[in-house]
């Protein structure tokens, strides 16, 4: 055993589904489980995910997964793919507070047994077959993100995932600096960095700039002030709130995703808030609009999102006014821009003071560092290779740029492909390996199904036996129906369907009861009520229609 091999799964020419294996002899250490969102052109997928085909064919073990932080893009995907690289054997997962209880959430809501172990920084590292893994705290959008260094027979990786060096957080912890320098006199064979932000020049401004943006708005707004941000976003949430809190405004939390991240965060003492401050969605009509903050879910303009319902006049509890200020505390991710640009039209139609970028930037800040901040992580670390990730190639190509201005060669920064093996030998000759699967797998979010399964079951259910849509407004506190759901059948006739749909509705509403409100998950809702109505269709007419739930959170 003379090599390492390192390959991404994803992460690579793209900011999403990063997935990394380094792998020694018969042993495999995976980073990172992330997920994709699909685009208006994949019509029918929902999410895309990792191609494991690779780890699950290969003779090898696993001997620890770590995860750097708590977003979708790095996270997301254990759910769907935690089962199968179980079958492989038992292995233990590693990750910081924030991180491990932000995926432990999704593997309980999934009924997945498994559960990350929560390492604190300052612990020494994890040991896991020919492996250790040391974390390291560094800044981002999200708490407790962490940099990796990675020990292994051949040399030392330092894995530097999405990162920002911000000496002023919001919440005071900075990147730990002193570690990141010990590591690299320890030596590094290659650092594998953030790239994101490789175009833009400079230094990033603090995240704690934003909060007098929040204050003078606030204080200027005659209306309520209605900010939507990334749930994700701790720090942003706690300015919110402090800002809410210095003109006496009263703050509710508006989304499923942001209440479950603030239930979190308070869970763990991330996010300050006065016990009179916060209300709920059901007490906006008791205050006057100029006490309200309302932080909404849906800042890139998702379809069924709490913002969008609202800027569509479709919210239950939220009606827009021309008092109102809506605040767009969050830049488009790459590939949004028409979802997010299509909203802020929408509320301007609506009459509603908006401010977005980038009409005004001021009410954000990026989580991933600029071009000095990615060249002094360089100087810290002395890598003798470079691997820039997370990014589009038009990063990668920038990074490398930056790269080139220090002292490394051509032939010392990598841009590879995902798929793409590096053979890293104890020689210190590094080479191009296999092309290993990674393609997109395509994934329906009820079912988990693959789309080339998915999509020709539901083309062969339309065509034959007919389309049914169900429409069930739930209470998103206590996940009961709140009026009677509305059923539309097309595609084929029922003599008598008024006695249908009375079995369905009486059927869903029996199912609902019995659940006793223990099921939070839109996810397994919409499974739930699919389940109830293919089942009562095929009692009664021995038809099995496309059945597509659709859950309102109210």
């Amino acid at each position: 055993m003379n090599q390492l091999s390192f390959i991404p799964l994803g992460g690579i020419g793209d900011v999403t589904k990063n997935m990394y294996i380094y792998e020694y002899g018969d042993e495999m250490l995976i980073v990172d489980c992330g997920l994709g969102f699909a685009d208006e052109t994949m019509l029918g997928v929902d999410l895309l995910l990792p191609d494991i085909s690779y780890i699950l064919q290969a003779k090898k073990k696993i001997v620890g997964m770590v995860f750097t932080h708590g977003h979708e893009d790095h996270i997301g995907a254990l759910p769907f793919l935690l089962s199968q690289l179980l079958n492989k054997g038992p292995f233990p997962m590693y990750a910081t507070p924030f991180t491990a209880a932000v995926a432990n959430e999704k593997l309980k809501e999934f009924g997945v047994q498994k559960r990350i172990d929560t390492v604190n920084f300052g612990e020494t590292p994890k040991h896991m077959g020919s492996f250790t893994a040391l974390f390291i705290r560094v800044t981002h959008s999200i708490p407790d993100t962490s940099h990796i260094f990675i020990t292994t027979p051949i040399g030392n990786f330092y894995h530097g995932s999405d990162f920002k060096f911000d000496d002023t957080p919001f919440d005071g912890k900075k990147s730990n600096y002193d570690v990141i320098e010990q590591v690299g006199q320890k030596g590094v064979l290659c650092l594998l960095s953030d790239c994101l932000g490789a175009e833009r020049q400079g230094r990033l401004p603090s995240e704690l700039d934003i909060l007098s943006q929040f204050e003078n708005a606030f204080g200027e707004t005659q209306g309520r002030c209605i900010v939507t941000t990334y749930s994700s976003n701790i720090a942003r949430l706690n300015q919110i709130i402090l800002a809410s809190e210095k003109y006496n405004r009263k703050v509710c939390f508006i989304g499923r995703s942001l209440v479950k991240m603030k239930d979190i965060s308070l869970r763990l003492r991330y996010l300050q808030i006065q016990p009179q401050t916060e209300i709920q969605i059901d007490q906006i009509d008791s205050y006057p609009e100029n006490m309200l903050t309302l932080i909404v879910a849906g800042s890139q303009g998702q379809e069924s999102s709490a913002m969008v319902r609202i800027a569509d006049n479709e919210h239950r509890d939220i009606r827009l006014s021309e008092h109102d200020t809506v605040i767009f505390s969050a830049d488009p991710i790459p590939g949004n821009e028409t979802l997010v640009y299509e909203l802020v039209d929408t509320l301007a139609k609506r009459g509603v003071k908006v401010l977005y970028p980038p009409l005004r930037r001021d009410f954000h800040v990026s989580g991933h560092g600029s071009s000095d901040e990615l060249l002094h992580l360089m100087r810290l670390t002395k890598p003798k290779k470079l691997v820039p990730i997370g990014g589009n190639f038009r990063h990668m190509a920038a990074y490398k740029n930056l790269a080139l201005s220090q002292s490394f060669q051509k032939s010392d920064v990598l841009l590879l492909d995902d798929g793409q093996e590096v053979l890293f030998a104890k020689d210190g000759t590094i080479k191009l390996g296999r092309n290993v699967p990674a393609k997109n797998v395509y994934v329906d979010e009820i079912s988990g199904e693959e789309v080339e399964s998915f999509v020709m079951r539901d083309r062969q259910k339309l065509s034959e036996g007919g389309v049914v849509i169900v429409l069930a407004e739930v209470d998103a506190q206590n996940s009961e129906l709140i009026s009677k759901p509305d059923i539309i059948m097309r595609g084929f006739r029922v003599e008598n369907d008024s006695k249908l749909y009375g079995h369905m509705i009486a059927d869903i509403k029996t199912a609902f009861r019995g659940k006793k409100g223990r099921v939070n998950n839109w996810v397994h809702l919409r499974k739930l009520i699919g389940e109830v109505v293919e089942r009562r269709i095929f009692k009664d007419l021995r038809r099995r229609p496309l059945v597509l739930p659709v859950v309102i959170e109210a």
